[in-house]
């Protein structure tokens, strides 16, 4: 075994789930699977005996739930936590717990569970177990904890945007941007990268949160102010305009950057059809899209932020738009949503009301 290799721990219930993550992660050059369980109980001593650097985790697995196990091990071993999730309702929103308990991200199961399908996932397993191994394991958000310190708005113009893009890491950052927003704050636009069947569940999750409306976008509605709209995750988001307001538009064209929804795409869009009225904001992933999108929003006098590396689960957007100049500031993430609204108040002061 070379030290260089990443060390993987698989736990399912699932024999079949289990030889076949085994098949794609040893066919990767730079790592391998030190072991396999069928369950939590197994795992905590495998885990003692073979120091992994990365865990993948089924959710519905005999002796002990997942997700009890998560918030045991982030509590008392933090390590690198990658889901293995199923595509349905409650999969989705099981994968959100997951993700908020404090694993980096997830993966989705081919929906027949068979092994064609699960091989055509093996580039994306094999890049989110490296992206994993990078992360920082972060503490759980305490469920019964106190909340996020409300902030207040001042008066800005109806004009005005936030447009957001994130990927690994991503829904937890979003959450901690969006939860502490007033009511009459600017509407914003997100695209997450996220499967399709998990983005609406993630929008429900966050509207019970906030003050501000969470929705997943709809074509052709209308853009609001208090209102926040998440790209589906099978298709990109745009903005366009339509008259005096405006509106999301929605479409199935090719991945951009591999990604549908792509930030780059949303970003685009928003430099063309906003310009100085937007603001943007680059959060933690891996990979480089939204940073090329968000080098042409600042060109077009759009005020750009980014979160800094000290706070992100992965510094690799973030990190590619500060290489190529494209974010004026780069900030902690508990320090990003009081600057959008400080952004929002004064060029709002600037702009037609």
């Amino acid at each position: 075994m070379s030290a260089n290799r990443i060390k993987v721990l698989c736990v399912d219930d699932s024999a079949l789930i289990r030889d076949l993550l085994t098949e794609i992660i040893n066919s990767q050059p730079d790592m391998e699977v030190v072991a396999v369980a069928p369950d939590p109980i197994t795992a905590r001593d495998l885990i003692k005996r073979h120091n992994p650097d990365v865990l993948t985790l089924d959710v519905e697995m005999p002796r002990m739930d997942g997700l009890d196990f998560l918030e045991r091990l982030m509590r008392l071993r933090p390590m690198p936590v990658l889901m293995v999730s199923s595509l349905t309702q409650a999969g989705s929103e099981v994968t959100l717990r997951a993700l908020e308990l404090g694993a980096v991200d997830f993966v989705a199961k081919p929906s027949l569970g068979i092994r064609n399908g699960m091989l055509d996932y093996a580039t994306e397993i094999a890049e989110k177990l490296r992206a994993a191994a990078r992360s920082r394991p972060r503490q759980a958000r305490r469920p019964d904890g106190p909340g996020p310190r409300p902030l207040k708005a001042p008066m800005v113009s109806s004009e005005k945007l936030i447009i957001i893009g994130a990927s690994t890491g991503g829904t937890e950052a979003i959450r901690q941007v969006l939860e502490p927003l007033p009511a009459n704050s600017p509407a914003i636009l997100i695209t997450q990268h996220m499967p399709g069947g998990f983005t609406r569940s993630f929008a429900e999750r966050l509207d019970r949160l906030c003050q501000i409306s969470v929705k997943e976008a709809a074509d052709g509605e209308r853009i609001l102010p208090g209102h926040a709209y998440i790209a589906p995750g099978d298709a990109h988001l745009t903005l366009a305009r339509s008259g005096a307001n405006y509106v999301a538009h929605l479409d199935d064209g090719p991945p951009v950057n591999r990604h549908r929804p792509s930030v780059d795409v949303l970003f685009h869009s928003a430099a063309s059809q906003a310009g100085r009225n937007a603001i943007g904001v680059l959060l933690t992933g891996m990979g480089k899209d939204g940073a090329a999108g968000l080098l042409e929003m600042r060109q077009a006098g759009s005020a750009t932020l980014a979160q800094d590396e000290a706070s992100c689960v992965v510094y690799g957007m973030p990190r590619e738009a500060v290489a190529l100049g494209a974010a004026a500031d780069v900030l902690p993430l508990e320090e990003i949503a009081p600057r959008l609204l400080t952004l929002a108040a004064a060029s709002g002061r600037t702009q037609r009301v």
